[in-house]
């Protein structure tokens, strides 16, 4: 048996089936393409689902991939196994309607016993108890030990609800041959469960359909799909125990033991916490190199809570710093060679990682500290279930996902009030689902525009015309396939070919119109079909149109225009931020229309008003060198090596299009562009702001609209002049003259307020309290805005000498607090930064700072006196 590392299992299985004429694919990302059933790739078949149930055409009918995959539904059992792991990479060969049993089984035996050497007599295989046709292919077709092939049941038969489903045969390893030969399905059983004999290979052999009446029925063309854990064949070929001690996992173990300073098998507590840390930081490395960000929703919820338990577990071990962006350097170095994307973006990856540990570094402590504090409240009052409400706060305060707020307690034997939690995350969850929107998934096999035959074809000739002529095969109308569609009818018309863009690549579809002899339709998008079928979706205004009529499609010119040049502009604007920022910048998304361009890109600071400028004198002068547009198609790889940018989270065919504008901006895009960029016209930057953690947006306009716009701030410019009665040249000095005069006055005023709070202090001292001999003064004073408030209680506390002083006012219905104590109350207890932050909270805000100094606001200016009588309970509990 070959001792193999990770990425020589992986290149000589993928290589294996490329001569038998399987083509290999790039494992897909992580984020599903077009399967909002899905949050994460979670299976080695997910991404391929089209391609089994027919919706979609396959590259090729024989394909093999290495696919990157995550689950986290035993997340609770990771680390404290030998085998559990979110992050997995699973090795498949598959056929579509190819090859069958005959073929792959035969083929499976070659790979495993010639290939990776594995001795025969550590091998078993498990069939279906029905299956003879499996049993008939393994003892004629290789030379495996019969009396080691065993029948099982549903174990293995695959099958999901209704649809596509099979029997499976699997292929397992024995760890301790000396135990002697398995002699039946009994003992076999057993020793599975024992974990002496290992499961290592599923070949799934898709022959049936299953109809809602229960019914098995052959398929004409069945499919097989296989699964390999990469994670498992790699501790049989590498003689370990666990996933964590193959090479590419075990490099990233030993160094958490580095940054630990801790021995791996010392302490079976510390292990699970080097386990976890080991698992999740190669997620999160993979799923944010996909374009997942953390969040307190969908996949960036799973991303945050696998980030946060990694960090919480560093400090279980002692790391202090901030460390799981260096961590991940480890990751990225392993596995560059096989997934390009992390290398290229290692510096952005690394970035997010950081400033999510950052925000939890800032927080965690004072959540331990509460938690902490609710623990041993439970506890003398020998109760075992913390209320929903306050794991709530340490969610919704202090960034605590609920699962760790749950593993924490588990580990005192304690449980959450799971009920009241999800009472509180009611209003979020709503938030969530209408963030969400209405689904355009067309992987959903109920809609009606998905079951189109897939024999029509529909070809896009928009590139060159925007009128063409061609043939209705297809009409829906109220998710039915019809005959004929009428005048008031909204329903779709497919054409065997047609000029109308449907929306793709964050273009949207085209507008425009359907005719024929006293027929009229109004097109009002265009989209595709989950198999890529152009679908227009209408108004029919006059007559009626039967399916085989002939028709005019005609596309809105001047609406194609505006967009064709907004998204040459997006191309441009790509290459002109990462000349200004960085290389970086990477597109994050995009949305082209008619009327202004979208632009999402990965960078970790707002643009300066300077960097705004030159992006978009840059793109100016660009434009105006009227460079011509060019398309070229070519394979994926000659596009690679001609320095096109590609976006990473996109699968592309063997044959692309490549957008040029001059030399300055080279891309792979299926788009719709202008002929040269002279045609763009005037480009200007309307807004740039952040939309997620790492990434910004820019809105920006060409042509006509921004032409527009600047005529709309001219006219502006007019009328504040003539308000301030000046001329426009003069404007400036004008307002500067007006400021000045505003702050002159200021300062008067702040003169007497001076004056007024000098009189304030004195009063305000003979409100001063002691706890166990710390002199506090804490109160509430009328609006006092916050620069105030910090000079009012600065001065109490050097009249003070020893003491705390707690302030808080409302100023412009906003309440502002400042604490402020001398160094030797420090020592007895009191932090400014928590009693502040403790009686903000209760204001509807947030805060903190140092043990001598902090400073809050918030939201609830009723709530005042209540925070100041928390930040006086708070005090009275801290000082020792």
């Amino acid at each position: 048996m070959k001792n193999m590392t990770v990425n020589e299992i992986r290149e000589s299985y993928l290589s294996f089936f490329e001569g038998k004429e399987h083509l290999r694919l790039e494992s897909f990302p992580l984020v599903p393409k077009s399967d909002k059933s899905l949050l994460l790739i979670n299976a080695g078949m997910a991404p391929l689902k089209p391609y089994f149930t027919g919706i979609q055409t396959p590259p090729s009918t024989r394909v093999t991939t290495c696919q990157k995959c995550i689950r986290t539904g035993d997340i609770e059992n990771v680390g404290k196994t030998s085998r559990h792991g979110t992050f997995f990479e699973m090795l498949g060969n598959f056929s579509f309607g190819d090859y069958f049993k005959g073929e792959v089984i035969p083929w499976a035996w070659e790979y495993i016993t010639e290939v990776l050497q594995i001795p025969k007599d550590r091998l078993y295989v498990t069939i279906h108890l029905n299956d003879d046709e499996a049993f008939e292919i393994w003892t004629s077709k290789t030379d495996v030990d019969p009396s080691r092939i065993f029948r099982l049941g549903a174990d293995n038969f695959w099958e999901i609800g209704v649809g596509p489903c099979g029997p499976s045969s699997e292929i397992h390893f024995d760890r301790n041959p000396e135990l002697g030969q398995v002699k039946n399905a009994e003992e076999f059983v057993t020793a599975s469960d024992n974990d002496r004999i290992v499961e290592f290979w599923n070949l799934v052999f898709t022959q049936f359909d299953k109809d809602e009446d229960g019914n098995y029925n052959k398929l004409d063309h069945p499919n097989i799909d296989t699964g390999m854990g990469l994670e498992r064949i790699a501790t049989i070929m590498q003689g370990v125990d666990n996933i964590f001690e193959i090479d590419t996992m075990k490099a990233i173990l030993d160094r958490v033991c580095e940054m630990s300073n801790r021995k791996y098998k010392e302490n079976a507590q510390e292990d699970i916490s080097i386990r976890i840390i080991t698992d999740h930081v190669r997620s999160v490395t993979f799923m944010i190199s996909d374009g997942v960000l953390p969040s307190n929703e969908g996949r960036g919820y799973v991303l945050r809570r696998l980030l946060r338990r990694a960090a919480r577990h560093g400090r279980l071990l002692g790391i202090k710093d901030i460390f799981l962006s260096e961590l991940c350097d480890v990751v990225i170095e392993n596995s560059k060679d096989e997934y390009k994307e992390l290398e290229k973006k290692a510096d952005y990856i690394k970035k997010v990682i950081k400033l999510e540990e950052e925000r939890f570094s800032e927080t965690i402590d004072s959540g331990m500290d509460i938690l902490k504090s609710y623990i041993e409240k439970l506890e003398k009052n020998n109760e075992n279930i913390l209320k929903g409400e306050k794991a709530f706060k340490l969610y919704d305060t202090y960034g605590f996902p609920i699962e760790l707020t749950e593993e924490i307690l588990d580990e005192k034997n304690l449980k959450v009030d799971i009920d009241g939690f999800n009472k509180e995350m009611q209003s979020q969850r709503e938030r969530a689902r209408n963030a969400r929107g209405d689904s355009n998934y067309m992987g959903n096999e109920e809609l009606i525009t998905n079951k189109i035959d897939k024999d029509i074809k529909t070809s896009f000739v928009g590139y060159n015309k925007l009128i063409d002529e061609s043939e209705v095969v297809v009409l829906i109308n109220d998710n039915e396939f019809v005959s004929s569609l009428e005048k008031g009818d909204k329903g779709v018309i497919v054409t065997t070919e047609t000029p109308f863009y449907a929306e793709m690549g964050g273009q949207v579809g085209d507008k425009g119109a359907i005719t024929c002899e006293n027929f009229k339709a109004i097109v009002y998008d265009c989209k595709k079909n989950i198999s890529g079928k152009i679908l227009h979706f209408v108004k029919v205004t006059e007559g009626e149109i039967s399916v085989g009529n002939k028709v005019k499609l005609s596309v809105d010119k001047e609406r194609r225009n505006k967009i064709c040049k907004n998204h040459t502009a997006t191309h441009m604007l790509h290459e002109a931020l990462k000349e200004i920022l960085g290389d970086h910048v990477n597109q994050s998304g995009s949305y082209v229309d008619d009327g202004r361009l979208r632009f999402d890109f990965t960078h970790f600071s707002a643009m300066t008003t300077d960097e705004i400028k030159k992006v978009e004198n840059r793109l100016n002068e660009e434009i105006m060198k009227v460079y011509n547009v060019c398309t070229d198609v070519m394979t994926i790889e000659e596009a690679k090596q001609s320095g096109a940018v590609a976006l990473f989270d996109d699968k592309y065919s063997e044959d692309v299009r490549v957008v040029s504008v001059g030399e300055f901006s080279k891309e792979l895009c299926g788009g719709t562009h202008v002929k040269n960029s002279g045609e763009i016209g005037l480009f200007k930057i309307l807004s740039e702001n952040g939309v997620a953690a790492g990434v910004r947006r820019i809105e920006a306009t060409t042509g006509e609209e921004s032409v527009k716009f600047v005529e709309e701030k001219n006219e502006l410019l007019k009328d504040v002049a003539s308000m301030l009665k000046c001329t426009e040249k003069d404007l400036l000095n004008k307002v500067q003259g007006l400021l000045q005069e505003i702050k002159e006055k200021e300062k008067e005023v702040q003169g007497l307020k001076n004056k007024l709070s000098s009189g304030l202090e004195d009063e305000l001292l003979n409100l001063v309290e002691e706890f166990n001999g710390v002199k506090t003064l804490v109160t509430a004073v009328k609006d006092i805005d916050g620069d105030g408030l910090r000079s009012l209680a600065d001065k109490l506390r050097d009249k003070l000498q020893s003491g705390v002083v707690v302030l808080g006012s409302v100023s412009n219905d906003k309440v502002q607090f400042v604490a402020m104590a001398t160094k030797d109350v420090t020592s007895n207890g009191i932090h400014c930064g928590k009693i502040i932050k403790e009686a903000a909270t209760v204001a509807g805000g947030g805060g903190g700072g140092r043990p001598d100094m902090a400073q809050a606001g918030g939201k609830l200016p009723e709530k005042l006196d209540e925070a100041i009588n928390k930040a006086k309970a708070v005090i009275e509990s801290s000082v020792k």
